[in-house]
């Protein structure tokens, strides 16, 4: 993700994702007739590669495209269809397996991918407000530095990083709770709980909407809450309390990242834009990986206990984050007054 930018800035935006969807798909299509299970690895390996080219500029798009004033609800839609998504393509290929093989539910799966990016690359309009730079070393290297050395950007970074490693660390470990006594659910019916992310795909649109509204460091303060709140409510041995517990959790996570990687688009400058699109998925997804991982020392050594643990200490340390981003802003604000050549967007916090 860190190299996509400076190819989108120097190619245009929509090649960028065009050629990424494309390519993964046909991977995904070659995945499906892996010969063994080496092959299927590095495919799957380059597929990561090739899909790195849409995240990481699709939000730079839509803030290039869409008037700040609705970003926030159309990144919301954007988020929450990323959830619908991967809750559809699972159900597809876990259906299609059952009743034909692993095989043949891929390469359904990869038709309908296929499918999908032509018609992206076909009916997604052309830039109106892209300005290509040319295509250096130095521009790139410059784009990262700057990136990282914005303090509101890097919070926005930090606050994804610890936040999808808290959503995925509770994530990865449940199903090891729930297969166990008092609930000794199956794997199909704990494979269903990605329902829980699908009902919550509805926060990211409302919480979109409400930025349009109210400020956005309310707005991810009840995001947390409800993240919170759901998470320790899977503490309860009733199920359906834990059920609608993961439902809030999931609801809460969604809205948080809908706000986060919206707001990045807005307070970053025009020649940054790319760059921290990518900077903050860099972050948000090494989290996920990092964190991610790392609940399973808190859960072989403390059982759930340690894994709720692990996010409420990550829950308060994205509080103090946002506390931190708060003040931030209102001293740009502050700064900002009376200079009305400033070009660094200030967003009101």
């Amino acid at each position: 993700m860190l190299f996509v930018a400076v190819f989108s800035n120097a190619w245009g935006r929509k090649k960028i994702m065009g050629i990424s969807l494309l390519s993964a798909s046909i991977l995904n299509i070659l995945s499906a007739f892996s010969p063994g299970f080496q092959t299927l690895i590095v495919l799957r390996v380059l597929q990561g590669f090739a899909m790195a080219g849409f995240p990481a500029i699709a939000v730079t798009y839509l803030s290039e495209e869409i008037s700040f004033s609705h970003l926030g609800r159309i990144v919301g839609i954007y988020v929450g269809g990323s959830a619908i998504g991967a809750f559809i393509g699972r159900v597809i290929v876990s259906t299609l397996t059952d009743f034909f093989s692993w095989n043949f539910a891929l390469f359904a799966l990869s038709l309908i991918n296929l499918v999908c990016s032509l018609f992206f690359f076909i009916c997604l309009p052309e830039s109106k407000n892209f300005k290509s730079t040319r295509f250096s070393f130095a521009n790139w290297a410059t784009g990262i530095t700057s990136g990282l050395k914005e303090k509101r950007l890097l919070l926005l970074y930090i606050i994804g990083f610890v936040m999808l490693g808290a959503y995925v660390a509770l994530f990865n470990y449940i199903g090891f709770l729930l297969s166990k006594p008092p609930y000794l659910l199956s794997q199909t019916l704990i494979g269903l709980l990605f329902i829980c992310q699908l009902a919550g795909s509805w926060s990211s649109y409302s919480f979109g909407q409400l930025t349009e509204k109210f400020s956005r460091t309310r707005l991810l303060f009840l995001a947390i809450a409800m993240f919170l709140t759901g998470a320790l409510m899977t503490l309860s041995s009733h199920i359906l309390v834990l059920i609608l517990g993961l439902i809030l959790f999931a609801s809460g996570f969604l809205a948080s990242h809908s706000i986060a990687s919206g707001w990045g688009g807005i307070l970053s400058p025009p020649p940054l834009k790319a760059y921290s699109s990518s900077l903050y998925l860099l972050f948000y997804y090494t989290g996920s990986s990092v964190i991610g991982w790392s609940g399973g020392i808190f859960f072989s050594s403390y059982g759930w206990n340690g894994v709720i643990f692990l996010v409420c200490a990550l829950t308060v340390i994205t509080v103090l984050l946002i506390l931190a981003l708060h003040r931030t802003l209102r001293s740009a604000m502050l700064a900002s007054r009376g200079k009305p050549e400033q070009i660094t967007p200030v967003s009101n916090p």
